[in-house]
C-alpha cells in the first residue's frame, strides 16, 4: 500500500473517533485533499468514507457539518455511483438543505445544494430517484422562497439543482405542487441580478414543459413577465431572452391553442424586437426556438413547435451539466 493510500485510510479511521477535534481534523484533511488530489478520490471512497461523511451532516457542530459536505461535493464530481448508493446519503443532504435559514450552516446548505447538482449533472437515472425525495426538492424551493435571507451562492446553488432535476419531465409537477413557479418569478422580479434572472429563467423553461404549470403561471402572470423580459428596453441578457423564448414555446407547447391566446395577447412590440433579436444573434437553438415562437406570434398555429425544453443555463466552477448550455 502506498503512503497516499495509507494516508487516507488513516484519516478515514479518524472519522469514528470519540474525539471531536480528531474527527474535525480528519474532516478538514479530507477535504483539502478530495479538492487538490483528484486522485484521492476513489481511494477515500473504497476506504468507506462516504457513510461517516453521511452521518456527520446531522452533526450539530457546524464545522463537521460544513467540511463533511464540501467533502462529498468534491467527491461526486467523480464518486457519484457510490454516492448515490449509499443508503441514507440523500436524506442527509435533504437535512442539511432544510435547515437553510440558520446563517451559521449557510456553508453547509450551499455545498449540500452543489452536490446535489452535481450528482444529476450526467445520470438521467439520478434524476429520477432525487426528484422522489420530496424533502429534497421542497428545501431547494423554499431556498428560493426565502431568497432575501440566502446568500447569493446558495440561491444560485439551488436553482442548478432545480435545473438539473426538472430535467426530468416526471419531476415538474412535484416542483409546481411545492410552489416553485412563484418563488422563481419573485425571485425575477424582486431580486434583479443578471446572474440570478438567467438562472431562474433556465428552470422556469424546464418548469414550464407540463401541464401543471399552465395555472401556476396564470397566477403569477407569469406570461406577462417572460414578456417584459424579451422586450429589448429592459436590458436583459441574451441567455435570459432565449430562456423566455422556450418557456413560452414549453408552455403554448402544453396548453395548446388558448396557451397561445395567452402569448399573443401578452407579447407586446418590444417583446416581438426581442423575439426576432434572438433570431437573428441567438444560439442555433436559441434561433430555432424564435422561429417558431415567431411563427406562434403571427398566428401560424402551435402544431409544427417542437418541444425541446432545454434552456441556458449559466457556467458552473464544478462541471459541465450534459446535453445544455452551461
Amino acid at each position: 500500500m502506498d503512503t497516499k493510500h495509507r494516508a487516507v485510510r488513516n484519516l478515514v479511521s479518524k472519522l469514528s473517533s470519540v474525539s471531536e477535534r480528531t474527527r474535525i481534523e480528519a474532516l478538514c484533511e479530507l477535504r483539502q485533499m478530495s479538492k487538490q488530489d483528484p486522485e484521492t478520490r476513489p481511494v477515500i471512497t473504497e476506504s468507506g468514507a462516504i457513510p461517516y461523511l453521511a452521518e456527520t451532516l446531522y452533526s450539530s457542530s457546524h464545522p463537521s457539518q460544513e467540511n463533511a459536505t464540501a467533502t462529498l461535493l468534491n467527491l461526486s464530481i467523480t464518486e457519484k455511483e457510490p454516492i448515490m448508493s449509499t443508503r441514507g446519503v440523500l436524506d442527509a443532504l435533504a437535512h442539511v438543505i432544510s435547515h437553510h435559514s440558520s446563517t451559521s450552516a449557510a456553508a453547509a446548505v450551499q455545498s449540500a445544494a452543489a452536490t446535489i447538482h452535481s450528482l444529476l449533472s450526467s445520470v438521467d437515472d439520478y434524476r429520477t430517484v432525487v426528484g422522489s425525495k420530496r424533502e429534497i426538492v421542497y428545501a431547494l424551493v423554499d431556498i428560493l422562497r426565502c431568497h432575501r435571507s440566502s446568500p447569493p451562492r446558495t440561491v444560485k446553488d439551488a436553482l442548478k439543482a432545480l435545473f438539473a432535476i426538472a430535467l426530468h419531465p416526471l419531476n415538474r409537477g412535484t416542483m409546481v405542487q411545492f410552489g416553485v413557479v412563484p418563488a422563481l418569478f419573485s425571485l425575477i422580479v424582486n431580486d434583479g441580478r443578471v446572474g440570478i434572472v438567467e438562472d431562474a429563467t433556465a428552470v422556469i423553461a424546464q418548469v414550464a414543459g407540463c401541464e401543471e404549470s399552465i395555472e401556476a403561471f396564470r397566477k403569477v402572470s407569469g406570461v406577462g413577465v417572460l414578456a417584459d423580459l424579451l422586450d429589448l428596453a429592459t436590458g436583459s441578457s441574451m441567455r435570459t431572452r432565449e430562456n423566455a423564448v422556450s418557456a413560452l414555446l414549453n408552455l403554448v407547447r402544453c396548453g395548446g391553442d388558448a396557451v397561445a391566446g395567452d402569448v399573443r395577447d401578452a407579447v407586446a412590440f418590444g417583446a416581438l424586437d426581442g423575439i426576432g433579436d434572438v433570431r437573428d444573434k441567438g444560439s442555433a437553438k436559441g434561433k430555432s426556438k424564435a422561429t417558431e415562437l415567431m411563427k406562434v406570434m403571427l398566428g401560424n398555429g402551435h402544431s409544427n413547435v417542437v418541444f425541446n425544453s432545454g434552456s441556458s443555463f449559466g457556467s458552473s466552477p464544478m462541471n459541465e451539466f450534459s446535453g445544455s448550455s452551461f
